[in-house]
């Protein structure tokens, strides 16, 4: 009997592995397909438009016409600076939060923790239309320094780049900070130990040894802020700043009279993909010409701050963080209040602008939701075979597929939403119209734009799952898809729980891409917001804001309760 059943054994497990190939070369080429037509082939596409002039010859004198206006030239120049102040700006105040929240013990440390992430949930066009609502020429500060001060003008805290610049810090330096965390965790402490010894102490010991090891990750998140502020075209034509790159590709491309216009915002955005795939490997270069490795991951124990210095940590945090809710507090009043005019705060409050926005115009909300659902849904169907062969296969191209994953981050939004313009704007074989004036194009792209959340939640869950037990699970007889379903799943689910709310959660803020492919009907709240401010109706564009933020908060909630702050791997 014992024989018969060995026989079995040894006659049954050679068929699994011939269909369990079959099944991975499909996974893997649809992998392949998904990135060739929805990344390669748009970028490619964008590239070809920006090369050729309109009869489909090669060309260089869209980019001759481009280098040689002054215009142009400014708005590059402008660009790189507003990028490299973000940088700077947010790095001081990421790396600081980052160490007083890893190395120290203080009252509310936790509570901190949590709320240092919060700014990244609000969209660019929310946050700067809460700071305007309290910062802007008649708003809330402004009015109350008239009234109390007797100023004769306003003062210009807002409009032009340094509001710009105020904006972008105080919304992405938690990028910063949450790299720099991902970091620090994994710096042994003998190395900083051994810096003592030899009597490196203090700011001397953090210069030489910690902030070093802390690179690769400082080197990620620089390199998103740097692209993000770089690709925002909102904030900037909020704040009436025009000569930025990203606002002049917006603005070149949505104007239907000019040929040569529109093909200069083409021409903008081949440039805004050709400079992040710049800054992208001059980043990875200099990573990898150092070397980081550490000996062991241990957890460092938190110091106690003396009496001053804990209330002054708590002080600094505390006005950091007010500054940062800034927005959030002028959308919530904007949202609820009525008759907000001239006055610091609105006179009444209301719920009519959440009707007006939930029941008499409800497509905003759902398309929000059914788009960004529907994008976690390819996420996940791409992201996580992608991960799986990232993280347990020797597949060719693995290191291709990589490379891929992080190049769409550094990708500004802008570009990828005039490329699918450009590539997709045919009609399709078997239907007759263009993948652009349907509706699924939408969760297409926002599935392209948020990826690599998924991938890099699976990706950092399956590196925690030993081999030694889906090998175990083989060694008795069970596919690969099995071993999948039945051992490694349980285990990574809260890696791809992770990364999949925080693909939805950047998905329902997702302006730049949409902005450009959305028609009538198919519109999401961040489009909502921007038509309902170009309308006129800023409470109505404050409710919607609202209701993303209270949305992004309780997946951010979610996040942090699985994953705790451990999220810098999401964007490294």
């Amino acid at each position: 009997m014992a024989q018969t059943s060995a026989d079995t054994v040894a006659v049954a497990a050679p068929t699994a592995g011939p269909r369990t190939s079959v099944v991975a070369l499909l996974g893997f080429g649809f992998i392949w397909a998904f990135l060739i037509l929805f990344l390669v082939y748009p970028l490619t596409r964008i590239f070809y438009d920006a090369f050729t002039n309109e009869a489909g010859q090669f060309t260089l004198v869209n980019f001759q016409e481009f280098f040689t206006d002054r215009f142009y030239l400014r708005s590059l120049w402008h660009s790189i600076l507003l990028g490299v102040g973000t940088v700077v700006t947010t790095s001081v105040i990421g790396i600081v939060v980052a160490f007083l929240l890893i190395r120290y013990e203080f009252p509310f440390r936790n509570l901190f923790s949590y709320l240092t992430l919060i700014p990244i949930i609000s969209p660019p066009l929310v946050g700067v239309l809460g700071f305007v609502f309290i910062l802007g020429r008649a708003g809330t500060v402004n009015v109350l320094l008239m009234d109390y001060f007797d100023l004769l003008k306003p003062i210009n805290f807002m409009y032009g780049l340094h509001g710009v610049l105020l904006v972008e810090t105080l919304h992405l330096f938690p990028m910063i900070t949450l790299n720099i965390l991902d970091a620090l965790a994994k710096v042994d402490p003998s190395l900083e130990e051994a810096a003592e010894s030899v009597g490196a102490r203090g700011w001397r010991k953090t210069w030489d040894i910690t902030l070093p090891l802390t690179t690769p990750g400082y080197i990620s998140g620089a390199l998103l802020v740097f692209i993000w502020t770089f690709a925002d075209f909102v904030t900037p034509l909020v704040l009436g700043v025009h000569d930025l790159l990203a606002s002049q590709a917006y603005l070149n491309i949505v104007q239907f009279v000019d040929r040569r216009l529109f093909r200069m915002g083409i021409v903008i955005s081949a440039l805004l993909v050709l400079l992040a795939i710049v800054f992208l490997l001059a980043a990875r270069h200099y990573v990898a010409i150092k070397d980081y490795s550490s000996l062991a991951y241990s957890k460092v124990e938190r110091r106690r701050l003396g009496p001053v210095k804990r209330w002054l940590t708590v002080g600094f945090l505390g006005l950091l963080m007010f500054a940062s809710f800034i927005p959030h507090i002028g959308v919530t009043l904007a949202a609820f209040g009525k008759g907000w005019s001239l006055t610091p705060f609105p006179v009444q409050y209301t719920l009519a602008f959440f009707e007006r926005v939930s029941v008499e115009t409800p497509k905003f909300i759902l398309n929000t939701f059914l788009y960004s659902g529907l994008a976690v849904v390819v996420c996940i169907l791409v992201g996580v075979p992608m991960a799986w062969v990232l993280a347990r296969t020797q597949a060719p191209g693995k290191d291709l597929l990589d490379a891929m994953t992080t190049l769409i981050l550094a990708i500004p939004g802008t570009a990828i939403g005039i490329a699918y313009i450009r590539a997709f704007h045919f009609p399709l074989p078997g239907i007759g119209v263009p993948l652009t004036s349907m509706w699924i194009i939408l969760p297409l792209v926002l599935a392209v734009r948020r990826l690599p959340y998924t991938v890099r939640g699976s990706f950092s869950s399956l590196l925690l799952v030993h081999k030694s037990l889906e090998e175990a699970a083989g060694s008795v007889g069970a596919t690969k898809l099995r071993t999948f379903w039945d051992v490694t799943l349980p285990l990574v689910w809260k890696g791809i729980l992770v990364g999949s709310l925080f693909s939805f959660m950047t998905s329902i803020q997702e302006a730049s891409a949409t902005l450009f492919l959305t028609l009538g009907g198919w519109e999401m709240i961040p489009v909502g917001i921007f038509t309902f401010y170009i309308a006129g109706s800023q409470s109505e564009a404050a409710a919607l804001g609202f209701i993303l933020i209270v949305v992004a908060a309780l997946s951010l909630l979610v996040i942090n309760r699985v994953a705790g702050t451990r999220m810098g791997g999401m964007f490294g």
